[in-house]
């Protein structure tokens, strides 16, 4: 479904993603995890467009797309949940839900009640301005957003971030049923534990570079993750 070959991200004269190569199959969940600075959300924005590497390749569906706007990206099938949520506080959550259709033809409306139906409380709460909304309401708002797009690959960037345990255990629920109603997930999280534990397969992210990678759980069990990530 998506394949990052050969990578190479500069900022300046930092050499940010050094020359990293992964795949995400269709139907998976995939995970990067790593310290803050090891270039996960750089990663992430690369391949939705929002930063320009200075080389690689990437493919969607086989599809070269690295030359493609972020917005044609979208209408290709990627859609991105940036960290911090990033929902128009101005706006209605109606409206930032409209918004994630924006590039798509036709009636969107099976689909806003598909994302009501997965987020009850945004329909309950469809007229108030999004930025009165609670940090894990404002989170399921900018997944529900992402949705909206109809994407093929949901990128996600560390959506735990600031969330209560209770909100975060119902998060990756979320992303799991997401996961498994179709959508291929590529994740970003520093919560290694939980995105170990639903993830088909991880990479592990140092300085720019990979450094280990293999089945979520498999992972997990690796002195290396566990001493590094896990507290073991």
């Amino acid at each position: 479904m998506l394949e990052i070959q050969d990578l190479h991200v500069h900022f300046g004269v930092i050499h940010a993603i050094k020359g990293i190569s992964f795949t995400v199959e269709e139907g998976e969940i995939v995970t990067l995890i790593g310290a803050n600075g090891a270039g996960k959300t750089t990663t992430l924005r690369s391949i939705s467009g929002l930063k320009k590497p200075t080389s690689g390749t990437l493919l969607l569906e086989g599809v070269e797309i690295s030359g493609l706007s972020p917005q044609a990206r979208v209408a290709r099938g990627l859609s991105q949940v940036p960290e911090g949520r990033r929902v128009f506080p101005e706006m209605t959550v109606q409206e930032n839900l409209d918004l994630g259709a924006f590039l798509r033809k036709g009636s969107s409306h099976a689909d806003l009640d598909e994302v009501f139906d997965r987020f009850p409380i945004l329909a309950e709460r469809r007229r108030q301005l999004a930025g009165t909304l609670s940090g894990g309401e404002q989170q399921m708002l900018a997944m529900g957003r992402a949705l909206m797009a109809k994407p093929k690959v949901l990128l996600l960037d560390e959506p735990s971030m600031g969330l209560a345990p209770l909100l975060v255990q119902e998060i990756f629920s979320i992303i799991t049923k997401i996961n498994e109603s179709g959508t291929t997930v590529l994740l970003v999280e520093q919560n290694a534990n939980l995105s170990l534990n639903i993830a088909d397969r991880a990479y592990v992210m140092e300085t720019g570079s990979i450094v280990l990678s293999g089945e979520g759980k498999a992972l997990a069990q690796t002195d290396e993750v566990k001493r590094a990530y896990l507290g073991g």
